[in-house]
């Protein structure tokens, strides 16, 4: 075998780490995979008896190019997710729900995976915050060689992970009223709710709605020229039936403190449902989709209540 050849073949053992690296840090699997061709060109042109671990280079250097991709994200946010993304009411069974030309399924899957409330917090994070936590968290990498991928001091990385640390772990004063069965009741109705949406089971989210729930939904929700109101268990669960093509980019998520819902195709949030429930049913249903709302609400990952619960 040549050297190209094995070379080749020692970067595709690394394949699958460095895609979940990026993934993490893009929150998009076509992006992801953007990113690890490139690096795989990089290695390609490098002089490769100067390496010494190759996995640590590999992952150095798809940090970098996350890093510059999320920097210039963040400085264009030039594609709007309402021309990809289904809104509240619509199946969105196009493929174009998930963007990019990707494959609707593996991304939903991907998110699933990965917890669709971590990928909106982590879009949430500033560029080099979001490389701290996702390196260091999930993948161990030191600090010392965190530090200069966002040309900082090791210590000042550390700082850096630990604020965004925080962040998904949520400091709402509301997460901390609801702790114990309380918060974990909540958990259970609201992954239920989503399990009888994505499987289309009307009975189920009939049984976990207030005979009288109210459901609203501001006009970017819709779109509407006016807010939506929805009174009654079968109409809103039928409406929940028509949206059931946006559960599959939907998690649980901690909303200002409470057990709600996160829509975010890609990583990037683009609705909320807010629940109030009493004595075990869902009274009230926020749908919030305005941009100036959405950026208002403080959202953390919420933990399921038992391993495998979403």
């Amino acid at each position: 075998m040549d050297g190209q050849n094995l070379l080749a073949e020692r970067f595709e053992a690394e394949r699958g780490r460095l895609r979940a690296v990026a993934y993490r840090m893009l929150g998009s699997a076509a992006e992801a995979d953007d990113a690890v061709q490139e690096t795989w060109l990089r290695l390609s042109r490098s002089d490769t008896d100067a390496i010494g671990d190759l996995t640590a280079w590999l992952v150095t250097v798809v940090s970098r190019i996350c890093l510059n991709m999320l920097r210039s994200r963040a400085h264009r946010r030039e594609e709007p997710l309402e021309a990809r993304t289904p809104a509240y009411g619509d199946g969105g069974t196009g493929a174009g729900a998930a963007g990019g030309g990707a494959d609707p399924e593996e991304e939903a899957l991907l998110a699933d995976s990965v917890g669709v409330a971590l990928l909106v917090v982590l879009d949430r994070l500033a560029p080099a915050e979001r490389l701290a936590f996702v390196l260091h968290d999930m993948f161990a990498v030191p600090f010392d060689e965190i530090g200069p991928l966002v040309e900082r001091t090791p210590a000042a990385a550390r700082q850096l992970a630990s604020r965004a640390r925080r962040r998904v772990r949520g400091g709402a004063p509301a997460a901390a009223a609801a702790p114990g069965e309380d918060l974990r009741r909540r958990r259970r109705i609201v992954a239920a709710f989503l399990a009888a949406t994505r499987g289309g089971d009307f009975e189920a989210l009939v049984a976990l709605l207030h005979p009288d729930v109210v459901l609203r939904a501001d006009r970017a929700a819709i779109p509407t020229p006016e807010p939506v109101e929805v009174r009654g268990a079968a109409p809103v669960a039928e409406g929940a039936m028509a949206a059931a093509g946006r559960a599959r980019f939907t998690g649980p998520a901690l909303v200002d403190g409470r057990v709600g819902l996160v829509m975010a195709p890609l990583g990037r949030l683009r609705l909320v449902l807010a629940f109030t429930e009493v004595d075990g049913l869902i009274t009230e249903i926020d749908v919030i989709a305005d941009t100036e709302r959405l950026r208002a609400v403080e959202l953390a990952v919420v933990e399921p209540a038992v391993p495998g619960e979403y």
